[in-house]
């Protein structure tokens, strides 16, 4: 991935952490609600809810994947979390990378990301990258590139996909309605990353079940479909104000 500073695009896997690492007062404050559904089949749905949600908040759950490609030559890399941490024998344009730890994914992360002065991402200020600024910061792992955030309104350095392609708007309704990664694929007819019968929803049960490199492999689709679909962005509406 050498270069005169190109653009990364990269996208992350999560998933919760169990409730037991949490003591009695987090989990009274994460499961306080629950205290006002006196039904009990009720509560026990929005307690399933709930901790679906562990999945997205990075005081609840950890990185288990992340995926990335140079956004000129489409080669890359993708750590992840496994039991098996031998590394694959083969040379690919991605190099599939397993990790002991989250801490040891973040830091190979972050020794990549140095190297690059834009990313490319579907949602990443919203989300992906909050989250390992987070996760990073909690598990004492160095940021290399603390600037990602970036003002909204520019491309450079962090072009977030899903503030382009809705124009910044922030409601759900009219031309800037926002639609999932799996639906702008469809409509500007790239392969979505849903379509091989793997999602985000996945990810907890494929962790389970040791199956790591099927988590690595689905983030990789994320990445890859992030990647044309700004192609896409840049040749027809990249420059637009």
């Amino acid at each position: 991935m050498a270069g005169s500073m190109p653009k990364l695009v990269f996208d992350i896997e999560t998933s919760a952490l169990p409730l037991e690492n949490f003591d009695d007062a987090q989990q009274e404050y994460l499961l306080r609600e629950l205290n006002r559904i006196p039904d009990e089949a009720q509560r026990a749905v929005r307690h399933g809810e709930i901790l679906q949600l562990f999945n997205l908040w990075p005081m609840t759950a950890q990185v288990v994947c992340i995926a990335m490609l140079n956004v000129e030559t489409s080669r890359g890399q993708v750590l992840f979390i496994a039991d098996d941490c031998e590394e694959q024998a083969d040379q690919t344009p991605v190099e599939f990378i397993p990790c002991v730890d989250e801490a040891q994914l973040l830091a190979a992360f972050w020794d990549v990301a140095r190297h690059y002065e834009g990313v490319v991402t579907f949602n990443g200020r919203g989300f992906d990258v909050p989250f390992i600024y987070l996760r990073s910061a909690l598990l004492n792992t160095p940021i290399s590139r603390k600037d990602w955030l970036g003002y909204r309104f520019q491309t450079e350095p962090h072009c977030d996909l899903a503030d382009q392609l809705t124009f910044y708007s922030s409601g759900r309704d009219g031309a800037g309605r926002r639609f999932n990664l799996d639906f702008y694929c469809k409509a500007f007819g790239i392969d979505s990353p849903k379509s091989h019968g793997v999602s985000g929803l996945d990810v907890n049960r494929l962790l389970a079940e040791g199956r790591y490199r099927d988590i690595a492999q689905y983030c990789l689709r994320d990445v890859q479909a992030t990647l044309l679909l700004y192609q896409i962005w840049r040749e027809r509406l990249g420059g637009i104000k």
